[in-house]
C-alpha cells in the first residue's frame, strides 16, 4: 500500500433554505455543545458522519428528518468538500473527539441543500437549539461551513434556472407577486423590473389568483396567489427571463 494514502471519515452537511415573513432568505442553524465556548461562536450547519449501514444520500435525509422533524424534503446533492485542513482548528478537534468518542484526523463532506417552508414548525430529535439566521447575518462559523454555504448559494441559482418551480416550495401555500419577486431577486441576484416581472407572471396559469387580498398591511392591499404544480409540469417551463 502507498504509504501516503489517507484514513478518512464521510460526513454529510446540510444548508437548508427558508424565506421569512420579512421577505428574507435564511438558513438554518444549530447549536453544537463544547464547554467553555461562548453560545454565539458554537452554531454550525446540522451534519452527521454517514453510519455504516447508510449511503450518503441516506445521511443526509436522516440529517433533515432529525433536524426538522419532517419526513420529506427537497434535498440536493452539490459538492463534495476534502480540504486536509478543512477540519484543523483546535475548538473543531476537540468537539469531533466529544461528538464522536474517537480521534478523527481528516473528515471528507459531502454538501446537500434542501428547501424548508419557515412557518413549518420544527421539531428537532437531536438538537436542543435550531435558529433560522438572515442569509446575510449568519456569523463565523465552525470548519468551512461558511464556505458551503457560500456554495451552495451558487448551486441554488443554478437550480432555479434550471427548474423555476423549486421556488414555490420556499414560499407559503397563498403568497404575494411581491413577495415571488423578492425571493426570486434574493436568490437569482438579478435586477428585474417589479412591473415587468409582474407581468410575465401573470401569463402564467400555473399561479392562480385567488379571491383574497392582504389585510392589516400598511402599503396597498396585494391579491394572493398560489403553484399548480400539475399545470406547472404540463407546461414544463423552466425560467423566467
Amino acid at each position: 500500500m502507498i504509504p501516503n494514502f489517507i484514513h478518512t471519515y464521510v460526513s454529510v452537511d446540510c444548508v437548508v433554505f427558508g424565506f421569512d415573513l420579512e421577505n428574507r432568505l435564511n438558513i438554518l442553524l444549530v447549536q453544537r455543545r463544547m464547554e467553555d465556548v461562548p453560545a454565539e461562536r458554537q452554531r454550525k450547519l446540522p451534519g452527521s458522519l454517514i453510519l455504516s449501514d447508510e449511503d450518503v444520500d441516506g445521511a443526509a435525509e436522516r440529517v433533515l428528518h432529525e433536524l426538522t422533524g419532517i419526513k420529506k424534503m427537497v434535498l440536493k446533492q452539490f459538492k463534495c468538500f476534502a480540504d486536509p485542513l478543512r477540519a484543523s482548528n483546535q475548538d473543531d478537534i476537540k468537539w469531533m473527539d466529544t461528538e464522536y468518542k474517537h480521534h478523527i484526523d481528516r473528515i471528507i463532506t459531502v454538501a446537500y441543500l434542501s428547501l424548508c417552508k419557515i412557518d413549518h414548525k420544527i421539531n428537532s430529535t437531536k438538537y436542543d437549539t435550531v435558529d433560522w439566521f438572515p442569509i446575510d447575518e449568519v456569523p463565523s462559523l465552525p470548519f468551512d461551513h461558511n464556505k458551503i454555504i457560500s456554495e451552495s448559494l451558487i448551486e441554488i441559482r443554478k437550480w432555479i434556472e434550471s427548474d423555476f418551480s423549486i421556488i414555490f416550495e420556499l414560499l407559503p401555500k397563498r403568497f404575494t407577486i411581491r413577495q415571488l419577486y423578492q425571493l426570486y431577486s434574493a436568490l437569482s441576484e438579478k435586477q428585474i423590473d417589479i412591473k415587468n416581472f409582474h407581468k410575465k407572471i401573470s401569463s402564467f396559469n400555473y399561479i392562480i389568483p385567488l379571491e383574497e387580498i392582504e389585510t392589516n398591511v400598511s402599503h396597498r392591499a396585494a391579491r394572493y396567489y398560489r403553484f399548480d404544480a400539475k399545470i406547472f409540469k404540463k407546461n414544463n417551463t423552466k425560467l423566467i427571463k
